[in-house]
């Protein structure tokens, strides 16, 4: 039976909680309407406004609005939690908050996920509930190709998505982020644009956190010097996205990587990946092989590799997927199995002692996806609670920020506790 007919039958509604008026959630309550027997009960934002405003432009009615998680979090008409604050300090409480009260989480929040989500996983395991990614975001696409590879038999050579990129965005601060985009300040300042937000897109830190969060998830590892944001379309994926001794850019198989939409030369790729998502496959016998050539897929030289892709993701406009998925079939879209894979805080210039690091998406620091052991075991900095440290020796630009570079902090919240007890596990 498809989940929509399951929504059809139920007697009583999936009732969803959002925490986080912004633009996933806002898209989510526009399409929520829609969906049988799912009812949106409260819309939890530090702006009541925005919060009213999302309801409004979404045609909804008889949701609370709030300022206080408190309205969603153990509240008796709330099933489902949507996280989408976009703070993965904040998201880490709000998470564990819901689970100890019994109700599932789709977590839109995804550097919340890469921070803690293992933990948060187990949380929710032993509690009886679902913790999940968002359908519609990359991750949980990406984790859906993946699955549906590996069920029908084929070994995962590669997964992930498209972004636009060059190496010099790496050094992209809030300040000159709207050229590269080619907007002006004034454009993106009336069209309500967040430079922060989009400076993560840019720098490479987003794409490191959902790769991060991919490989928790898939057990695929990340490479162990960050993304290669190899350039790459559609028509490339099966020849570039496999090892090097096939004529690829990959060390190893079984790994998580990002395509370019531009070439290095700032050039577009022809038919890019940029908003989509991808696997790359290998025939596990000549018998497979001959039946992707039957069937038409475009493979390398050997005839043996071979891609499955989705140009496109909907964001919010999906998320009913995994909040029907949780509430009506208490199934997940996606959900962190391990601790494979962590985001490091490093130095966009060269940093000196008494530099205030400003986190995601900021201008001192971005992130690198990095294998978690040799994270831990260096001791690095994980870019979700980098946010408002200080520098108390120099770090050259480049290079990961550890945690002895910085003053001692006295993070004592629930994401500090939940990542100190995944370090210890």
């Amino acid at each position: 039976m498809g989940l929509f007919e399951t929504m059809q039958q139920r007697s009583t509604p999936v009732r969803a909680g959002v925490i986080g008026a912004g633009t996933f959630a806002t898209m989510f309550l526009h399409q929520a309407a829609r969906v049988p027997n799912l009812q949106v009960s409260a819309v939890v934002d530090l702006s009541e406004e925005r919060a009213r405003a999302a309801l409004d432009t979404a045609g909804l009615t008889g949701a609370r609005v709030a300022t206080s998680v408190d309205a969603v979090l153990g509240a008796d008409d709330v099933d489902v939690v949507v996280e989408a604050t976009g703070s993965p300090v904040a998201g880490a409480a709000h998470a564990l908050g819901a689970i100890e009260a019994g109700q599932h989480v789709v977590m839109v929040t995804v550097e919340a996920d890469v921070l803690v989500g293992p933990v948060l996983a187990a949380r929710a395991a032993e509690r009886g509930v679902v913790y999940t990614m968002a359908s519609g975001d990359q991750p949980s696409l990406i984790c859906e190709l993946v699955d549906w590879a590996r069920t029908n038999g084929f070994g995962v050579v590669a997964a992930g998505k498209g972004t636009k990129y060059l190496p010099e965005y790496h050094r992209s601060t809030p300040e000159t982020v709207w050229g590269h985009y080619g907007f002006t300040p004034g454009h993106a300042a009336a069209s309500g644009l967040n430079p922060v937000m989009f400076n993560s897109f840019l720098d490479g830190t987003k794409s490191a956190i959902e790769m991060a969060a991919v490989a928790n998830a898939t057990g695929l590892l990340p490479p162990d010097d960050g993304l290669a944001f190899p350039p790459a379309g559609t028509d490339d994926l099966h020849r570039v996205c496999v090892p090097r001794e096939a004529g690829g850019v990959l060390d190893r198989t079984g790994t998580v990587e990002v395509v370019s939409s531009l070439h290095r030369d700032g050039t577009p790729v022809e038919r890019d990946l940029r908003w989509g998502v991808y696997v790359t496959l290998e025939a596990p016998s000549d018998y497979v092989a001959a039946c992707f050539a039957n069937y038409g897929l475009r493979t390398d030289p050997s005839g043996r590799y071979t891609a499955m892709y989705r140009p496109y993701h909907l964001i919010g406009l999906e998320l009913a997927q995994s909040v029907c998925a949780a509430g009506a079939r208490g199934l997940d879209s996606g959900r962190p199995r391990d601790w494979v894979a962590d985001v490091v805080a490093t130095a966009k210039r060269d940093l000196v002692p008494g530099d205030r690091l400003d986190g995601e998406g900021g201008s001192t620091v971005y992130g690198v996806v990095r294998p978690a052991a040799a994270a831990r075991a260096g001791g690095f900095l994980p870019i979700g609670l980098a946010e408002g440290l200080t520098l108390r020796r120099a770090v050259a630009a480049g290079t990961p920020v550890s945690r002895d570079d910085v003053e001692p902090a006295a993070g004592t919240g629930v994401a500090h506790r939940l990542r100190a007890e995944l370090e210890a596990r």
